[in-house]
C-alpha cells in the first residue's frame, strides 16, 4: 500500500578523505558513530530509520514539518558537536528531503520520492539541506527556517525540471542576507492571522471556505466538506491546506489531479503531489480535462500572497 509520506536521505560528506587520512579502522569506528547518531536523532522526533547506506542514512516521516525540523535540529545539533571536535575528525551531514508516494515492502520502502532524496542528498553540499517543492509547500512554516530557491534543476531519472529549496538552518541567517530568497519564508506571524478565502462550483453548487476552515478534504465520501459523487473520485481524492498564506492542493487518490489555472494551457498533473492554488481555474478529479465528461470544479482564491515566481 502506498503512503504520501516524507523521505529524508542524510549522509556524511568527505567520508573518502577521512579514510584516507585516518585508516580503515579508525574511520570506519567515526563514520559508525556518526551514522547510528543520525538515526538516533531521526527517531527522537518521530521518523522512522530505514535503513543504513554505509556512511547514509535513509529515514520516512508521516509529514514533511515534522521531516524540516527534524533536520534542521540535527544540523544546528551537529554544529555545536563539531565545534568540540579535533581537525580530522569533523565530518559535515548533507540532507535531501523529498515528498511522495512511498509504498513498504517489508520494512524497506520504495518510490520516486526515495529516489529523489537520494539525489538531493548527493547534490547538497556540506552542512546543507535541498528539499522539493512539494516537500517545502507541505512543510509550510517552521520557527527558525527559511527556505531560499534554487530554481529549477535537473535531477537524474526524472524527465522534468524540478523546482528545488535550500533549507537553512542556521540560526544567525537572516532572511534578507538570502540570496535567491523564496517567498515561502517561514518567520512571519502565524498563518492563521491572514485570512484568505477560496470558492468553489460545480453543477450549480457553490461552497466558499476561509483559511480557518483548512483543511478541506474532497472526495466521494460522504463526510468530505467537497463531496463529489463520481466514481472516478476516491473516497478521499484531495486535501486543501492553509500554509504559508496560500491554499495547497494535495492529491490523495488512487488516479490524480489535474489543475488549469486560468490563462494557463498547460495543466497541471497532480499524483500524490502538492501545488499552490491561486486566481482562479479549474480542477479535475480522477481523469484528465481531455475527457468531455470529467468531473470538474472550478475554484478562485482571494486574499493570499504567496507567489513562487
Amino acid at each position: 500500500m502506498s503512503v504520501l509520506s516524507t523521505v529524508v536521505f542524510a549522509d556524511i560528506s568527505g567520508s573518502t578523505s577521512l579514510y584516507e587520512t585516518l585508516g580503515n579502522e579508525r574511520a570506519t569506528e567515526a563514520v559508525t558513530q556518526v551514522t547510528q547518531w543520525i538515526s538516533d536523532t531521526i527517531e527522537a522526533h518521530a521518523g522512522r530509520v530505514v535503513k543504513k547506506l554505509g556512511d547514509g542514512v535513509l529515514c520516512v516521516f508521516g509529514d514533511a514539518a515534522t521531516a524540516v525540523t527534524a533536520t534542521t535540529q540535527m544540523l544546528r545539533q551537529h554544529q555545536v558537536r563539531l565545534d568540540r571536535w579535533p581537525q580530522p575528525l569533523r565530518m559535515d551531514i548533507r540532507v535531501g528531503v523529498a515528498s511522495g508516494e512511498v509504498v513498504d515492502v517489508d520494512g524497506d520502502c520504495y518510490g520516486d520520492a526515495v529516489n529523489v532524496a537520494s539525489r538531493l542528498c548527493e547534490r547538497a553540499g556540506p552542512a546543507e539541506i535541498w528539499a522539493t517543492e512539494t516537500a517545502v509547500l507541505l512543510a509550510g512554516a517552521a520557527a527558525d527556517v527559511w527556505y531560499r530557491k534554487l530554481g529549477l534543476m535537473e535531477i537524474r531519472g526524472k524527465a522534468e525540471l524540478q523546482m528545488l529549496y535550500q533549507v537553512e538552518w542556521r540560526e544567525n541567517e537572516e532572511p534578507d542576507s538570502l540570496t535567491m530568497q523564496a517567498a515561502l519564508v517561514s518567520s512571519f506571524a502565524p498563518a492563521d492571522s491572514i485570512l484568505g478565502h477560496i470558492q468553489f462550483s460545480w453543477h450549480g453548487v457553490d461552497m466558499s471556505f476561509t483559511s480557518s476552515d483548512a483543511p478541506v478534504h474532497v472526495g466521494r465520501a460522504t463526510h468530505a466538506q467537497l463531496c463529489i459523487n463520481d466514481p472516478r473520485v476516491s473516497r478521499l481524492h484531495a486535501r486543501i491546506d492553509w500554509r504559508n498564506s496560500g491554499f495547497v492542493l494535495t492529491d490523495m487518490s488512487s488516479f490524480g489531479t489535474w489543475v488549469r489555472f486560468d490563462g494557463s494551457d498547460s495543466p497541471v498533473r497532480l499524483r500524490r503531489d502538492a501545488c499552490i492554488l491561486h486566481g482562479t481555474g479549474q480542477i479535475a478529479l480522477g481523469v484528465p480535462f481531455t475527457e468531455s465528461s470529467a468531473p470538474i470544479m472550478n475554484f478562485h482564491v482571494a486574499g493570499t500572497s504567496v507567489h513562487l515566481g
